[in-house]
């Protein structure tokens, strides 16, 4: 089982960028998928999560109306759209699955 996070980089607020998640070694499309992020010195926080066939799309009140959660079973990824960035936003992405399972992360600085 192998997660590969992208996409990643340097922004400035009100930015965007769009991160990908590509994943192998499992049937991609049996497994809802999550993107969870971790801020240096802090804990690994949820920010949205989407079920197996992408009908049940749920997010983070701190990212609601800004970041948009998206998955092509086809090529089994996973995508995250975030728009508006802000500062608070630079973290390392993840995606997560069920089982806890993640990638190596990609960075997202947001700066000015």
């Amino acid at each position: 089982v192998q997660l590969v996070e992208s996409g990643g980089g340097l922004v400035q607020p009100g930015q965007s960028l769009r991160l990908s998640c590509a994943g192998s070694g499992f049937v991609f499309e049996d497994y809802a998928m999550n993107w969870v992020r971790q801020a240096p010195g802090q804990d690994i926080e949820w920010i949205a999560g989407i079920s197996k066939l992408g009908g049940t799309k749920n997010y983070a009140r701190v990212v609601r109306d800004r970041f948009a959660i998206s998955r092509d079973n086809a090529k089994s990824e996973m995508y995250l759209q975030m728009d508006n960035l802000k500062l608070e936003d630079s973290a390392v992405y993840y995606c997560r699955l069920p089982s806890g399972q993640r990638g190596q992360g990609t960075q997202v600085i947001v700066s000015s």
